[in-house]
């Protein structure tokens, strides 16, 4: 019976070995065939600070992407960070509140954001009058990645052991206290993991912002027009003549995301050490 166990867990062993393997394989292909093809076209004009047809600079669609993600996620993240302590921590476990924002949140987080975009479109850019701009866009994202970091932000502030509340509030500390001191710096990598998520949607985003932002090539204020790394990368690489300064393009992108992902991790450590 041992030895059918040991077989059995040896065999499991192989398969789950050779199953990230396999994940690690595709990814590194992807990613080197985008490296190496970015780099073999990289070049100092790409960073031009204006775009036009003989430079095909990514610089305004960059500094856009970086706006973009700053102020979609400085909008969203206090919403969903103190909705998801006042559902954790202020509400009735029996509410059906409760259960009625978890089912609207999952459902959300599935919708293509082609709809998002649309949505957008007929409410800020038509009804409200925003029209085709950076602003339009940054409502359209920021309504697309709250669901995101609320349920995470939930999941976080669930996952702190009982112990730990129970122990703030046996010393004397108040709720308000417990949460601020105890809970929310306990639960703040998972916070960021979800923050993470939505900058990483943010910046691969580009079918509700050319419905909402628009593809202008230019560094774009907050009623203009004006396009993102993945959005130049799409109309590029349509129009089928800069196909290589889109890959180069998407090493840049995936490089942001990199760095972003380390800064942050960098930031939940010494906020979780402080």
């Amino acid at each position: 019976m041992k030895t059918k166990i040991d077989k059995l867990s040896f065999c499991l062993s192989l398969v789950a070995k050779f199953s990230l393997l396999t994940t690690l394989g595709i990814f590194g292909i992807l990613i080197g065939f985008i490296f190496y093809k970015g780099i073999l076209h990289f070049s100092p004009s790409l960073f031009e600070w204006e775009y036009n047809s003989q430079n095909i600079s990514m610089l305004p669609a960059l500094i856009n992407t970086l706006n973009m993600v700053a102020f979609s996620i400085f909008l969203t993240t206090p919403i969903g960070v103190f909705g998801a302590i006042f559902l954790n921590e202020y509400n009735s476990k029996k509410n059906k509140l409760l259960y009625v924002i978890k089912i609207a949140s999952d459902t959300l987080l599935g919708i293509p954001s082609i709809v998002y975009g649309l949505f957008g479109y007929l409410a800020f850019v038509i009804y409200f009058g925003f029209k085709i701009s950076f602003l339009s866009g940054v409502l359209t994202l920021s309504l697309m990645i709250l669901p995101l970091i609320l349920r995470n932000s939930q999941e976080a502030l669930k996952s702190v052991p009982i112990e730990l509340r129970e122990a703030s509030l046996a010393l004397g500390a108040g709720k308000l206290r417990t949460i601020f001191i105890v809970i929310l710096p306990a639960s703040i990598p998972m916070i960021l993991a979800g923050i993470l998520l939505s900058i990483g949607r943010v910046v691969g985003e580009s079918a509700a912002l050319l419905y909402t932002s628009g593809g202008v090539a230019k560094i774009a204020g907050l009623t203009d027009s004006g396009r993102t790394l993945s959005v130049h990368m799409y109309i590029i690489s349509s129009e089928g003549q800069y196909i290589n300064e889109a890959y180069t393009t998407a090493m840049v992108l995936i490089v942001i995301v990199l760095v972003i992902n380390l800064l942050a991790n960098y930031i939940a450590k010494r906020l979780t050490k402080g």
